[in-house]
């Protein structure tokens, strides 16, 4: 199966139009291998089709609010979008580069977080768990040290 009708199902299981912008959203922001920002989705769908940023920007909430993209907050304050629970995607932390703005996917259990003990003492109801470190990527550390 192509991956571009993965995607539509993905939307028609979810209620949600199959529209031609809304699976080159998801096919962008799948085969990336970090968290894009919605400029740069917009960046990339612009490419190849005429779109305008509202309608980008609208497309990325819908599969927020759907599930299939998570909105990922970072220490420059600008969300960026990964693939989310109902499209498969196992929670995983980020990295955030607080010098050149790059966020990494980390891997799953590089970050031990035990929710059943945490539900124990927290009186409220969690919604979402996200972890994000925040520090400076190997790249910007090796630039840094060659200009030293």
């Amino acid at each position: 199966m192509k991956k571009s009708e993965v995607y539509r199902d993905l939307l028609e299981k979810c209620g949600v139009d199959r529209t031609p912008n809304r699976v080159a959203v998801l096919e962008i922001v799948d085969s990336s291998t970090s968290p894009l920002t919605a400029q740069e989705v917009f960046d990339t769908l612009s490419r190849t089709r005429a779109v305008n940023r509202v309608t980008v920007y609208r497309i990325l909430e819908l599969l927020v609010e759907k599930q299939l993209l998570e909105r990922i907050s970072a220490g420059d304050r600008v969300f960026r979008y990964g693939m989310g629970v109902k499209a498969d995607q196992t929670d995983h932390p980020h990295f955030f580069c607080t010098q050149c703005g790059n966020m990494e996917c980390l891997k799953p259990r590089s970050v031990d977080f035990d929710m059943e003990t945490f539900s124990r003492t927290f009186p409220g109801e969690v919604q979402k768990v996200e972890i994000r470190i925040d520090g400076v990527c190997k790249t910007c550390l090796k630039l840094k040290k060659s200009v030293s």
